[in-house]
């Protein structure tokens, strides 16, 4: 297994809704205690990659209706539990997903901004957030063939697209 200092991005941090698990901001509880949970396709395969690499893998949410044991919860009925090493989200941090919550993460896991990486979803609190303090992030973008990159930035449409990128990286 590598080690940590022999790759880039050695914590990856995870949008939690629409990029790790379907979301359906009309029900109102918390995703737990839903009938069905949904895994996007694909990112069981992109979280085994990460791990097996050696790197910390982190949920960053703005979910505001669980905490982080209902997220944990939820993550488990997908089988996705055991990948994430901490759980960041509104009602352990008292932050909305801005830049002081992604401070406040890279500060909790002391790490620098450059040695951590977020995949999410949304543009602006995904990626633009991310790079305005030096991280780097992907946009994971299914919906559309808008392709976004910038030098701190790439997009992705699947999450095979994720993987490739990823071992891209590891092949350097």
């Amino acid at each position: 297994m590598k080690t940590e200092k022999q790759f880039r991005y050695p914590t990856v941090l995870f949008d939690w809704g629409d990029t790790v698990m379907r979301d359906y901001p009309e029900i109102t509880i918390p995703m737990v205690e839903w009938e069905t949970v949904e895994v996007i396709e694909g990112i069981a395969e992109v979280l085994v990659y990460l791990h097996t690499s050696g790197r910390r893998i982190a949920l960053a949410t703005s979910a505001q209706i669980s905490d982080e044991g209902q997220i944990r919860g939820a993550l488990r009925r997908g089988s996705l539990d055991s990948y994430f090493s901490h759980i960041y989200c509104f009602k352990n941090t008292n932050l909305p997903k801005g830049e002081a919550f992604y401070r406040h993460i890279l500060n909790n896991l002391n790490i620098p901004a450059w040695d951590a990486l977020m995949v999410g979803d949304g543009f602006e609190k995904d990626v633009q957030i991310p790079n305005s303090l030096g991280m780097f992030a992907v946009w994971f973008n299914p919906r559309s063939d808008e392709n976004r990159k910038g030098e701190l930035h790439i997009t992705v449409h699947s999450m095979r697209e994720l993987r490739q990128f990823f071992k891209s990286l590891d092949h350097l």
